[in-house]
């Protein structure tokens, strides 16, 4: 390790357990984000802020100050469905062969202990030798809707460059496919169930409409993202339970998978003229699609809200942020290759709805996310603090240099 002496490891593998050790399933965050605003203070960052939405952004002024790079990292984690199952408890944060267990514990409450103390070393280290503004924002609610809680952290801060800190497995992402929740309802008549006859049936409708959609749809192929998925996900029928009624409703979802300049007209139309088509063959049919729509409470009392689409973004490898964090990596003796994110990510805000340059990178593993006796890599803990260290120094020298 270039940075980090036994002490600050020491340091940033606590900070990651009590990350751990403190539940925080999306819009319960708020004592992971007390935890992380004391700990801000405590490195000495110039400035901590909390937002409407629960957001917690700390800001360190280096020199004079100038250009910006905000690291998001989200808060919230997925639920433990069965603590039965875990051979350590989930939110322990147990240190075992060199590793750090615990929900969160990749997905990604580690890369945020990294980040903080990466900032923090930069600060005490390099502050006089460099002019920027390092921005670290630990967001609410990601795991639910991707992009909408970095949507205020980016209209209130502005950064001119972004740092998504998901697990890449050190690597250094440049894009990733974006995410829609398609809804698709078919319509009919209820009866009764011995006289179905005199109905029609919603998901008889809806099961032809499938058939259709799976033989008819035909995806785009981005030949570094890869193919713009369509897979349903659910579908229910109403009246539920259908005793004895022919049902007039029946509702089904689809995950989409978005590749970069698919806008929601676009992928709407590729559904409604499958409908068009099928009605033509029979006329009975009546159906629309629609993009599913959420909200939810945040811990501090706020509403957050949006259509779940959830823009795709890429950058090219030449790109000169993409080259700065590569450089950046490789000053601290990283050796990462480029890729893309299989996941959506805040990145779909940053990179793909407001334009900003968005890079990826963290340690732990994109498969480790969500999963049983999730664990991070203690190596790959210290490894990202010091990637943050190396793609902040790079960025900041690279704006003086063209100044």
């Amino acid at each position: 390790m270039l940075f980090i002496n036994s002490e600050l490891k020491d340091q940033i593998v606590t900070s990651c357990q009590e990350l751990i050790r403190r539940p925080s399933l999306s819009g319960n965050e708020k004592e992971v984000a007390q935890y992380i605003a004391k700990t801000m203070e405590r490195l000495g960052f110039d400035n901590v802020e909390s937002d409407r939405f629960g957001n917690i952004i700390g800001t360190i002024i280096l020199g004079k100050g100038g250009s910006s790079i905000l690291f998001d990292g989200h808060m919230d984690h997925v639920d433990v469905s069965d603590p039965s199952k875990w051979t350590y408890d989930p939110y322990g944060g147990k240190m075992e062969n060199n590793r750090i267990y615990g929900r969160g514990a990749t997905d990604m409450k580690g890369n945020i202990a990294a980040m903080m103390h990466a900032a923090s070393y930069i600060k005490n280290n390099l502050r006089n030798h460099i002019d920027g503004i390092i921005y670290i924002a630990c967001v609410v609610h990601e795991e639910c809707f991707e992009g909408v809680a970095s949507q205020e952290v980016a209209k209130n801060y502005k950064p001119d460059f972004v740092v998504i800190g998901e697990p890449s497995g050190l690597t250094l992402k440049r894009g990733q496919r974006g995410r829609a929740e398609l809804v698709l309802e078919t319509y009919g008549k209820t009866a009764h169930s011995s006289n179905p006859e005199i109905g029609l049936n919603a998901i008889k409708k809806m099961a032809a409409l499938i058939v259709e959609i799976e033989k008819s749809f035909i995806p785009k192929e981005h030949d570094f993202l890869g193919k713009g998925i369509l897979e349903i996900t659910d579908i229910i029928s109403s009246p539920y339970p259908g005793a004895s009624v022919v049902p007039d409703l029946c509702r089904a979802t689809y995950d989409r998978r978005l590749l970069p300049n698919e806008a929601e007209e676009e992928v709407l139309a590729q559904i409604e003229n499958i409908i068009n088509m099928l009605h033509v063959e029979d006329p009975s049919l009546t159906a629309k699609v629609y993009l599913s729509e959420g909200s939810a409470r945040c811990y501090t009392g706020a509403t957050i809200k949006a259509k779940r689409f959830a823009p795709a973004w890429i950058y090219d490898e030449h790109h000169p942020f993409v080259q700065a964090a590569h450089t950046g990596l490789l000053s601290v003796g990283q050796k990462p290759t480029i890729s893309h994110y299989a996941f959506c990510t805040n990145g779909s805000y940053y990179a793909g709805k407001a334009k900003i340059p968005t890079v990826g990178y963290g340690g732990s593993y994109e498969y480790l996310a969500h999963v049983t006796d999730e664990y991070i890599e203690i190596e790959h803990l210290l490894l990202a603090c010091e990637g943050y260290i190396g793609i902040t120094r790079s960025f900041f020298e690279k704006i003086a240099q063209n100044k």
